[in-house]
């Protein structure tokens, strides 16, 4: 919450922070799994960071029932840039070498403050960079990957 007129504080990720605006519809998901659809009525920026009023939210006691939700907007109201991705059209993706094997399978996105990166169902991490990412296939599900050995596997690092 910021101030006394139900603004709310939004930690978004830089494709949500881009979709941001007046008007714009999206699902909060509070913290005991319930869901609520809101509508934003303004949007300003306070020390970089956006703050959002939404309908029907008009102090901060309203606000108050929305901290720590989690919002959701339609995908259809974001425009991803070339090479940008949806964390849902990664998960479940194969990381494949230059030869085609699959070498693991992404579970989920995480994002960090220096990159993002790629969680694996085997508990690994790949930094989502272009050293690392030769090239992405969400419809294949298959991410072409150039990894040094160890980084998919510790024993691996031992012998190399």
């Amino acid at each position: 919450m910021f101030g006394l007129r139900g603004e709310l504080k939004v930690a978004a990720s830089r494709i949500g922070e881009d979709a941001l605006r007046a008007g714009l519809d999206l699902r909060a998901r509070l913290p005991d799994g319930t869901e609520r659809a809101l509508r934003i009525r303004a949007l300003r920026r306070n020390l970089g960071r956006p703050l959002i009023t939404v309908e029907g939210v008009d102090d901060a006691n309203a606000a108050a029932s929305l901290v720590g939700a989690t919002l959701h907007l339609d995908r259809s109201a974001v425009q991803l840039e070339p090479g940008e991705y949806f964390d849902d059209d990664l998960a479940g993706c194969a990381l494949v070498d230059a030869s085609g094997a699959t070498l693991a399978r992404v579970r989920t996105v995480e994002h960090y403050p220096a990159q993002d990166v790629l969680l694996l169902e085997s508990g690994a991490m790949v930094p989502l960079v272009r050293a690392f990412i030769k090239n992405v296939d969400v419809r294949a599900k298959q991410i072409l990957v150039d990894v040094p050995a160890g980084l998919l596997d510790a024993s691996a690092a031992e012998e190399a």
